[in-house]
């Protein structure tokens, strides 16, 4: 029976699960048919056989097992295994398993693997309770990222918040503690006293091993500009990630941008500079950042779901086929790859084919917060308002974002419910207190009747002196302008940004107002010049489609909308075939 014990703890190692499963059959059978056998033993053995099965993705059967294995170790007298080895490997088992040749196990390794095989059947509640009996003071940095994650999944953020810091004591790296705590709203200060002080600290013994057994050299003699000690760089992530929930992006590309300086090509520092660029309209520069977290690595998917979304506000259905075609050929069991696909597919104007994505991101990963904003902007598209509004509360719930606020706000005024909308906004307002676009949010339900347009002009205003450069205050102020007949005024603030933006969404803003003035000529100018900045931009090709129809005394409101329909799909078949 040690020969199997042995053969098949050396299976299990190097990942032959197949094997050891099958190997593990006449172990057991084995175990069965000798009555001399220790309860310790037994258990021993059943340990063996249901990592094999964890291996192999049959969950129930290893839970079954390991359950039973917990049985017998409580027949056992109580042995100290606070002394044993540590439990973590760097193998694909689960983790925290032990060599298995001592003569125990220890039984909170065990109920830990139990809650592994909980989480892997999509029971949440029981892989918690099963974790949060092993003692504090047995949990070792996996237990406690584990249980960190568990906590935060189903709520508990004070909890989650403990279990990350503590994680962070046993090793300041677990840099996805560090930007966890950040999210759940722990100020920089805070963070930087977890964080390693001084060159490599040394791992704490519950961490397993120590990574390096270098010795630290002391302060002075290192030399003072190192750009790659930790406790420079560190703070600079933590800081970046602090200042990224707090909404302050500006102050979050200072530090991302350090980063990127001292590590060129890094992809979690592009990917986190192009989502802040997003977040502040700098779409272009959003872009640039990343196709560089692509050209640095071409079979990353983290993120591939947000620059989805920037493709399509930009209807660039080219480069969006594109990039949903290399996800697909990637990893298509990532929630992210069916979001992009969502998204393209919204783009193309079949909506329910793209709900049916979004629906199976969110059976992949329920927490992906794009996957609910898609799923809601998809929702309105189909006057399904009341699901729109679910969509984006979960969303919200998730994660504080002016997305799901705004979206939030326009179910509401589908549904005229100006109260819930305004209710919204200023939610978006007191949780965004710095941020222009949510002051323009509450300007924007304000100025949709005519009792409220002043206080719509008063958060126009206000946006724009907070931020000067928000072009979306400006849009919304040039809007307000128009509905109170005062087009005059529309053009010379759309005019006066021009002379410090060439944005094309100006441009067309400043067509459309024109066109209603009947001053054609400057207003074909201006589409023309929106189109030369972004040959993409729908509204100002549609506009121009309007305006050419003026220009030849054709009503543009006369027409079928079933030529313009044909001709859109013909094209983006011809163009374009389906990977889907």
């Amino acid at each position: 029976m040690e020969v199997l014990r042995d053969q098949m703890t050396a299976l299990l190692e190097q990942g032959l699960y197949d094997s050891a499963e099958i190997l593990g059959g006449f172990l057991m059978s084995a175990t069965a048919s000798n009555s001399d056998l220790p309860p310790s033993t037994r258990a021993e053995n059943m340990v063996l056989l249901a990592d094999a099965l964890y291996g192999r993705k049959e969950y129930r059967r290893a839970l079954n097992l390991y359950r039973q294995a917990v049985q017998q170790c409580r027949v056992t007298p109580k042995q100290t295994v606070s002394g044993g080895r540590s439990s973590v490997q760097a193998t694909s088992r689960p983790p925290s398993v032990n060599s298995l040749h001592a003569s125990t196990i220890n039984e909170n390794e065990v109920k830990y693997k139990i809650g592994l095989c909980h989480l892997a059947v999509h029971d949440t509640r029981a892989a918690l309770s099963e974790m949060e009996g092993i003692p504090p003071k047995a949990r070792n940095l996996k237990i406690n990222l584990t249980l960190a994650k568990l906590y935060r999944s189903t709520g508990y953020d004070r909890a989650a918040t403990a279990a990350y810091k503590e994680c962070l004591r046993i090793s300041p790296y677990v840099l996805e503690a560090v930007i966890a705590l950040a999210e759940l709203g722990v100020a920089a200060k805070e963070l930087h006293s977890l964080l390693p002080q001084v060159g490599v600290r040394k791992m704490s013994s519950t961490f397993g091993h120590v990574l390096s057994t270098r010795k630290v050299q002391p302060k002075s003699i290192r030399s003072p500009v190192d750009p790659f000690e930790p406790v420079r760089w560190f703070q600079r992530l933590a800081d970046g990630h602090c200042s990224v929930y707090g909404h302050n992006y500006k102050e979050a590309l200072e530090h991302f941008n350090y980063l990127g300086q001292k590590f060129p090509n890094n992809v979690h520092v592009l990917l986190e500079t192009a989502k802040a660029e997003a977040a502040m309209g700098r779409n272009d520069e959003a872009v640039h950042n990343f196709e560089k977290a692509r050209q640095a690595d071409q079979y990353n998917i983290s993120s591939m779901d947000e620059y989805a979304m920037l493709l399509r506000t930009r209807s660039n259905q080219v480069e969006l086929n594109r990039l949903v075609h290399d996800l697909l050929n990637i990893d298509p069991a990532r929630p992210e790859v069916w979001v992009a696909s969502a998204v393209y597919w919204e783009l193309r104007d079949d909506r329910v084919r793209a709900l049916t994505y979004t629906d199976k991101a969110m059976r992949i990963d329920e927490r992906l917060t794009s996957a609910h904003l898609v799923k809601g902007n998809l929702s309105l598209s189909l006057n399904r308002s009341e699901v729109a509004v679910m969509a984006f509360r979960k969303a919200q719930s998730l994660r504080t974002d002016l997305r799901a606020y705004q979206g939030l706000v326009r179910a509401h005024l589908a549904n005229s419910k100006h109260k819930e909308a305004l209710c919204a906004a200023r939610e978006a307002m007191k949780a965004m207190p710095h941020s222009a676009k949510a002051l323009t949010l509450v300007g924007d339900v304000y100025a949709q009747n005519s009792e409220g347009r002043d206080k719509g002009r008063k958060f126009y205003e206000s946006a724009l002196r907070q931020e000067p450069g928000y072009l979306g205050a400006v849009l919304s102020l040039a809007d307000l302008h128009g509905a109170e007949g005062r087009n005059d005024e529309a053009i010379a603030l759309l005019q006066r940004y021009l002379k410090t933006w060439a944005d094309d969404s100006l441009h067309t803003k400043l067509a459309q107002i024109l066109a209603a003035s009947n001053k054609l000529g400057e207003s074909l100018s201006h589409y023309q010049t929106a189109l030369s900045i972004n040959p993409l931009n729908e509204a100002a090709k549609k506009g121009l489609e309007r305006l050419e129809k003026q220009m030849k005394g054709v009503d543009p409101d006369a027409l079928d909308e079933e030529e313009d329909n044909e001709g859109e799909d013909a094209d983006a078949d011809a163009e374009e075939g389906e990977f889907l």
